[in-house]
């Protein structure tokens, strides 16, 4: 039997009925840990301005670089502290769904609208990290991975269980994108990790 999209969406429905509560769970919690590091050394780092972060690796690898730039700080406090925020949500939502919840269209709006939001704010760090900073930081790197996916799916779920209207003309394509899901966020990553390679490999070249 077809929801409307005022039906609440359950586990068992939906195109992913056992990816997406596992993944936000999962997803949750790895980016949770990451942004509560981040923000541990970056709460180090203004106690003590000499302080070397554990993730400063390598000229290209350095939170250190990274956590002193002004775009660490978009909105006047530690950008950790949104991650911190951000991920414990995806973790309960998760959760929640993993343990029979059922949420309204509403609610999936507002998940999908949270989603989005990181998946814009990651994009633009990634671009500022490769092309105005110069350098990586490892930690950002994995909120970045976990980002991608939680936003995909999410996308994906509210598309074919109507939360999101899909005009006539394009719901072939959202269908096609739903069953080459894997596909697409592959060529994501491999997009992402081209780019890190090409704009450092005159650094990487030098340790092979």
């Amino acid at each position: 039997m077809r929801h409307s999209p005022s039906d609440a969406a359950r586990p068992s429905a939906g195109p992913f009925p056992r990816l997406l509560p596992g993944l936000l769970l999962a997803g949750g919690l790895i980016g949770l840990l990451a942004a509560f590091v981040l923000a541990v050394e970056k709460i180090a780092l203004l106690a003590d301005p000499g302080y070397v972060p554990g993730c400063s690796l390598n000229p290209v690898l350095s939170c250190g670089s990274v956590m002193s730039t002004p775009q660490a700080a978009v909105f006047g406090f530690p950008n950790p502290l949104l991650g911190v925020a951000a991920f414990a949500v995806v973790a309960a939502v998760g959760a929640a769904l993993l343990a029979g919840a059922a949420f309204r269209r509403w609610f999936w709006l507002g998940l999908q609208l949270g989603v989005t939001a990181g998946a814009v704010f990651v994009h633009w760090l990634i671009v500022q990290s490769l092309y105005e900073i110069g350098a990586l930081c490892p930690y950002c790197m994995v909120v970045w991975s976990v980002t991608v996916p939680v936003f995909w799916y999410v996308s994906l779920h509210n598309l074919r269980q109507g939360h999101l209207p899909v005009p006539g003309p394009v719901r072939r394509p959202v269908e096609a994108l739903t069953d080459y899901h894997g596909v697409v966020l592959t060529v994501w990553f491999l997009t992402v990790v081209t780019l890190i390679g090409a704009r450092f490999w005159s650094y990487w070249s030098t340790l092979l």
